[in-house]
């Protein structure tokens, strides 16, 4: 009952929030490089992705909708094969965000040529058709359930699963690309960009005097501060919720808990990583004052709209 909650919730709040992201990031009126605008616009399209693909194609199905066409093995075997790049590519869009802004903060000399729309779209485009190609075998990892008059119904593993040596090399390679290696570049990369503002803050707080109480503003600092807390704020976000995830991957609990509290476990863990998919959005409201402002001024103009008319 919680999941059924849980899930409606998310679809009915995740999707029309990150319609009003897009749309909020596409004016470009949120204070953020236009580099930095494009990778933001990538994880909200992809957090969009994955919530009407997981929670509203397979997750809502099970509650709401069971004896559906999306049951037939066809389907069900290319919604599976779609929310497994819709994952990837939600994980991955924020590792790249995470590297754009360690280049542009870390190396000067990269960021002319790599921190560009061309280089964005270039990077995102890329991602996205590598990570569909690769999930393009996980629609042939299904067999049907059962068929009823020559129609065959449902989605089962094939028994090669657990045991071709493909099979299971092409598992790993999964586990490895999401989420292990998204994890540790972001935890390698925010150490590097963390190192690298402390130093370039001493050093201009040295050369304006700051060292003695001196408090001057300096525009340069306040915006990379800005985006650094959002950066920082993203990568916390996706860390703490993925992490349970990665516990339940690696089967560390498994001889410490009974079979129903491992379930219990199983499924919390699956809800966190379904809902860092839809934190984003959050992340933006409460670090970034004019995407706030920006966000009113789209839920009002409705409003003033019709009132202007009126009047």
């Amino acid at each position: 009952m919680v999941n059924k909650i849980f899930y409606l919730v998310l679809a009915v709040v995740g999707v029309p929030v990150n319609l009003m992201t897009i749309l909020v990031l596409l004016r470009g009126k949120c204070g953020l490089s236009s580099c930095s605008t494009r990778y933001l616009l990538a994880m909200a399209s992809g957090d969009l992705m994955f919530i009407i693909i997981e929670i509203g194609l397979r997750q809502l199905r099970v509650y709401y909708y069971p004896q559906s066409f999306l049951i037939l093995t066809p389907v069900c075997s290319v919604i599976h094969a779609l929310r497994e790049a819709a994952v990837d590519l939600s994980v991955w869009f924020t590792v790249m965000s995470t590297f754009d802004r360690f280049v542009a903060i870390c190396s000067l000399k990269l960021k002319a040529t790599y921190c560009t729309n061309k280089t964005a779209v270039t990077v995102l485009a890329t991602t996205t058709i590598l990570f569909c190609l690769k999930n393009v075998p996980v629609y042939f990892k299904f067999k049907h359930g059962k068929i009823i008059d020559k129609v065959p119904w449902g989605c089962s593993l094939k028994k090669d699963y657990f045991t071709d040596i493909r099979w299971r090399s092409f598992a790993v390679l999964s586990m490895a690309l999401t989420p292990m290696i998204p994890i540790a570049l972001i935890l390698i990369l925010n150490a590097l960009i963390f190192r690298r503002i402390l130093m370039v803050n001493r050093a201009r707080s040295s050369f304006k005097g700051q060292k003695n109480g001196d408090k001057v503003s300096d525009p340069e600092i306040e915006s990379r501060k800005t985006t650094v807390i959002l950066l920082f704020s993203i990568s916390t976000s996706f860390i703490i919720m993925w992490s349970s995830h990665v516990l339940q991957l690696l089967k560390v609990l498994k001889p410490l808990l009974d079979f129903r509290q491992y379930q219990t476990f199983k499924s919390v863990a699956q809800m966190l990583r379904n809902l860092s998919c839809c934190a984003n959005t959050f992340i933006y409201v409460v670090t970034q004052p004019k995407f706030r402002e920006e966000l009113k001024r789209m839920l009002k103009y409705p409003f003033t709209t019709i009132a202007s008319y009126i009047d």
